[in-house]
């Protein structure tokens, strides 16, 4: 008796009202709250729904996060793999847009090339930019031209490389050009006309460039490191499973000592690589590492600093993956225990301060209080060692707890030493 059939129609009216309901309900005027908190991020709408993901994936949340911060001006170039996959495959996509119409504008490329592919991106939404400030800089100069429409275009200079200035600038240009462009003729219209042709460039582009491990640690990592070395303001948004995902679970370079993988079937052998460190190197890069089920403020925090920092960033986060053999209804619990344990450090780097008294570097996870083994044991990745090869297992677990430990000895070091990348 678990199943009772009702017919469809009565169960279809009902659920429709609820739907309703949900979906009308009017949206928050945040314009006054701060955004980097957790609890009132939360209240903005996620523009990232019904992914068709695992479930549990680590991934998705990140995702869902960054388009409740950023989504209604976001620009995604999302390299292939399972966030593509989830992000985009026919005939659905699951990002979507906000009452005003706005939202997240995504593309996929390929492994190879989505560094570039998302770098493109920002350069010509640049040059088109560059374009409408010279535009406006000579309506401002003409005497046909209202004081208010001078001040709001004189806002958007001062304030075009800031997301929320410039969304308040271009407001205003808006609501004063009808009635502006009525009132002109000749070279003015002519160019009120070209500034109303590239409104869609008045708002400052959050450009996110997104991928797994598999990407940015391996076949991406030249475009990743090109983009990087480039000191221009785009954001990189690395999901990381430790795993080629997508393709069943290939070993990566982001792959821990002696985890079990394709092509890594008795244990990975060599230590995971610290693609944090690399970009760190450069000095002007913004930097964080995060877990969501162990700290959500930091998250909110690294994905606010980086947006807001205007240069290179990069956030490597972590995701327990159905590939890891765990529980993935408690997936966030994975994340804490891999903090907890020491196997996941928590930290950020902010290029802003490295010209300050202050550390640029914090690192925000605690020394660990959770047994290492048990949390290596705790998943089939690595477990299945035990029962292959246990001698194995032991001198591979061994050196895969001495790895991360030596890693969080040597960040504990820079944070305690006022450490600045290409300085000291």
């Amino acid at each position: 008796k678990a199943l009772v059939m009702t017919p469809f129609e009565e169960l279809e009216t009902v659920e429709a009202n609820n739907w309703n309901y949900a979906v009308d309900l009017p949206e928050a005027d945040l314009s006054e709250v701060k955004m980097a908190d957790v609890k009132k991020s939360q209240f903005t709408p996620s523009l990232f729904e019904f992914s068709g993901a695992c479930a549990g994936c680590g991934e998705t949340p990140y995702v869902k996060v960054v388009t409740q911060l950023f989504g209604d001006r976001m620009i995604i170039a999302n390299a292939t793999g399972c966030s593509s996959i989830y992000g985009g495959s026919a005939p659905t996509c699951p990002y979507t847009k906000n009452d005003e119409g706005k939202g997240p504008a995504w593309a996929n490329s390929l492994f190879e090339d989505n560094a570039e592919f998302g770098f493109g991106m920002h350069l010509a939404y640049q040059a088109r930019r560059n374009v409408l400030n010279n535009i406006m800089t000579n309506i401002i100069g003409l005497d046909t031209i209202s004081p208010a429409m001078k001040e709001a275009m004189t806002e958007w200079m001062d304030g075009k490389d800031d997301g929320e200035l410039s969304k308040a600038a271009a407001a205003k240009i808006m609501e004063l050009l009808p009635a502006e462009k009525e009132n002109a003729n000749g070279i003015t219209l002519d160019l009120l006309n070209r500034v109303e042709a590239r409104k869609d460039c008045l708002i400052k582009k959050s450009v996110w460039i997104i991928g797994g491990d598999g990407w940015a640690y391996d076949i991406g990592y030249n475009g990743v490191d090109h983009v990087l070395a480039s000191g221009e303001d785009v954001n990189i948004l690395v999901l990381d499973t430790e795993v080629y995902s997508n393709t069943g679970g290939q070993a990566s370079k982001s792959t821990p000592t002696g985890a079990i993988a394709k092509f890594a079937a008795t244990g990975k052998r060599t230590k995971k690589k610290d693609l944090a460190l690399l970009a760190m190197d450069y000095g002007y890069v913004y930097v964080a590492q995060v877990s969501m089920g162990a700290d959500m403020n930091q998250v909110v925090k690294a994905f606010a600093e980086a947006e807001a920092y205007h240069g290179p960033s990069i956030i490597i986060a972590y995701a327990p993956c159905i590939n890891h053999g765990i529980n993935m209804t408690k997936s966030q619990l994975e994340m804490k225990k891999a903090v907890d344990t020491g196997y996941w450090q928590l930290f950020r780097y902010n290029p802003d301060l490295a010209d300050t008294d202050a550390n640029p570097f914090t690192l925000d996870s605690k020394e660990p209080t959770e047994d290492y083994q048990s949390f290596l044991m705790g998943e089939v990745r690595y477990a299945s060692l035990v029962k292959q090869n246990p001698d194995a297992a032991k001198v591979l677990f061994e050196k895969n707890e001495r790895d991360a430990a030596q890693k969080r000895a040597f960040y504990a070091r820079k944070a305690e030493s006022n450490w600045k990348p290409g300085k000291n």
